[in-house]
């Protein structure tokens, strides 16, 4: 008896293995709830198959239910490669069902290829039916009478779907529009027709077609404030006179330090001479003396020598104070 009973529990016990896993890969409750809903799913084809194929039933079987209860009709096996090529598949019938509601004409090929794209699909659908308003930081640029100008732009913009996949973000919109401003107002003769017509600066951006190659479409550019900048061109005029002041400066002193060196060669040339006389001053005793020896200077003419010279520096003496008064 005690033999008859294990067995039992252990048939038990395998039956309910047997079960759990039957179960687990026959999910009958799910097959129920998408039967009395109106989709049609095979249970060894399709359900036993995702799990074989490591899908969530529960994942497809409700993006069907979801898409089936909103009119629109999807293939299961399209869901699963979808999912198993790493797209969100809620996310895709969501924006399939906004989308169609708004009558845009997303089709499934469309939002799983926008998706797949590491683009939010639901966002653009979003975008599509509510355009977004972004805004330009502050825009500087110069009018050509040199007056600077600081603006900002705000941007109505909506999800161009045919140009999602590729297109340009919303930095090259901000991008380009900043550009426009920036030539428009550098195009303007001064900054008060700016400042009088500043709408001026949003006919021009947006005629330019700045939305080419982006994933949007520009509704409307307007201009949120234009404020007054620096005088620019004062300020370069300034910095250019103050350039050619350094410069004038600068060659006056390699002028000047030019003159200052041709005076110290000047000065150290009449040193060289005055060495030089000095030296030939200091023969002079040594020529009287041999003169003396050889006979060729007696006293009287030594003496005579001496009077010229003592009549010499007296002249000098008496000359000096009159040349001071000169």
């Amino acid at each position: 008896m005690e033999a008859l009973a294990g067995l039992s529990v252990i048939l038990i016990v395998v039956a309910l293995i047997v079960l759990f896993i039957i179960l687990y890969f026959v999910p009958i409750g799910l097959f129920v709830t998408a039967f009395f809903s109106g989709v049609k799913v095979r249970i060894f084809k399709d359900l036993v198959g995702m799990r074989l194929r490591k899908v969530p039933p529960h994942v497809i079987v409700r993006a069907m239910i979801t898409a089936t209860k909103a009119g629109i009709m999807l293939d299961v096996g399209k869901l699963e490669a979808h999912y198993l090529a790493g797209g969100n598949v809620d996310r895709v019938i969501n924006a399939l069902i906004s989308a169609d509601k708004a009558n845009l004409g997303l089709s499934f090929e469309r939002a799983t290829a926008i998706d797949l794209a590491g683009r939010d699909v639901l966002e653009a659908v979003k975008m599509s039916v509510l355009p977004k308003v972004i805004e330009t930081p502050l825009v500087a640029a110069m009018a050509k009478n040199g007056i600077q100008l600081k603006a900002i732009a705000r941007i109505t913009i909506r999800t161009n779907i045919d140009r999602l996949v590729g297109g340009a973000t919303e930095a090259t919109i901000l991008a380009r529009v900043g550009e426009g401003i920036v030539s428009t107002i550098g195009a303007s003769d001064t900054h008060k027709h700016v400042l009088e017509n500043p709408d001026s600066i949003s006919k021009a951006v947006l005629a330019k077609g700045l939305d080419a190659g982006t994933a949007f479409e520009i509704l409307s550019i307007d201009i949120a404030d234009v404020d007054v900048g620096e005088n620019i061109g004062a300020k370069l005029q300034t910095d250019q006179a103050q350039a050619d002041l350094q410069i004038a400066r600068a060659r006056a002193e390699e002028r000047r330090a030019a003159a200052v060196a041709l005076e110290q060669e000047m000065v150290a040339e009449v040193a060289k001479q005055r060495a030089r006389v000095t030296e030939a001053e200091a023969e002079i005793p040594k020529a009287i003396a041999e003169a003396f020896r050889s006979g060729r200077l007696g006293i009287m003419d030594y003496y005579n020598l001496k009077n010229i010279q003592a009549d010499t520096q007296m002249r000098e003496s008496i000359a000096k104070p009159e040349e001071k008064k000169g």
